[in-house]
């Protein structure tokens, strides 16, 4: 099979497009024949060796895709040749055939495209759970954005909305700006303003219910707009790491300071079908729209890998092979 492989960390430039032996399955996998990968920042830093790989090269980047079962193991159950399967977190995506272990297939339904279940699984699983489980977003909660025209913070925007709250979103551009207006936001501002400021005004001095802070360098300023009780949820540091909390503030102002990480929710295939089950219908019925796809051809990866390095998209990027 054809796959896309790097030998050495570095740029785009290090990744290849060569032939390798097929995947073997188990008995407890499946083999797809991919239709469509999901393209993520964690393929960046690994690529560059900010994360650790395990094993030796050739490696294989890529954790998200949708395909069609080309082969079953003989353990696995209510899984036939020809279904289609989406996975959120299976290494060796980048690759004509991946093997996927049966608690991570989700079964993509009718209606939902290769595509479409390739750029919502990780971003829209990760918008689900801060939404449900860090935070419950409430009828008339308000709450705040970070970097709300990107992937998971579209998403957010409108999750959030779906769930009866109210979004404020930060983004860093006025064509960002208008992309998390189109996302449903209620007011948007860019970080290059006093957004403090207006924060505050158009919460009349009381601040927001929840704080979404994926930047880490403005985790102070997401408490300082945070009402009495109010829940900062912290689940990235994009703009580097945030400077240490002071147990007193939580302590007098009673604000919660919480985590987030995906992989502590997505324990079982049941977890795993039922949150994007949830995800499936809200795309089936209108109520979640995600940005068209910026397509690569998997040959073409270092492209893609330039083009999610340059911070000029604002919808997913995917490898076809």
């Amino acid at each position: 099979m054809k796959a896309l492989i790097f030998e050495a960390f570095g740029g785009p430039e290090v990744l290849q497009y060569r032939d390798i032996k097929d995947p073997q399955i188990g008995s407890e996998e499946v083999l797809l024949e991919m239709k469509a990968i999901g393209l993520n920042f964690a393929d960046v830093y690994r690529r560059k060796g900010n994360y650790h790989l395990v094993g030796q090269p050739p490696y294989i980047l890529g954790y998200e895709g949708a395909g069609i079962v080309q082969q079953v193991g003989s353990k696995v159950e209510g899984i036939k040749v020809g279904d289609r399967i989406a996975f959120a977190d299976v290494p060796f995506a980048n690759a004509e055939l991946v093997a996927v272990p049966q608690d991570k297939a989700i079964p993509i339904p009718a209606g939902i495209s290769y595509e479409t279940a390739a750029s919502l699984l990780l971003q829209g699983l990760t918008a689900h759970y801060l939404t449900k489980d860090s935070y419950s977003i409430k009828n008339e909660d308000v709450g705040m954005v970070h970097a709300a025209a990107g992937g998971v913070g579209q998403l957010l925007v409108q999750i959030i909305k779906l769930l009866g709250g109210k979004v404020i979103g930060l983004t860093s551009s006025e064509g960002k700006r208008q992309a998390a207006i189109a996302a449903g936001a209620d007011n948007v501002f860019l970080y290059t303003e006093d957004w403090k400021a207006q924060v505050k005004d158009v919460t009349n001095d009381c601040g927001v219910d929840v704080v979404y802070e994926s930047v880490g360098a403005t985790l102070i300023d997401s408490f300082d707009v945070t009402r009495i009780g109010g829940t900062v949820v912290f689940f990235g540091m994009a703009g580097g790491d945030p400077a240490p909390v002071d147990p007193r503030m939580l302590m007098d102002t009673s604000k919660t300071l919480t985590g987030g990480d995906l992989w502590n929710v997505l324990t079982s295939r049941a977890e795993r079908v039922a949150r994007s089950g949830e995800l499936f219908k809200w795309i089936q019925s209108g109520q979640l729209k995600i940005s068209e796809a910026t397509l690569f051809p998997l040959r073409e990866g270092a492209k893609a890998h330039e083009f999610i390095e340059s911070r000029k998209s604002t919808g997913k990027v995917l490898l076809i092979p």
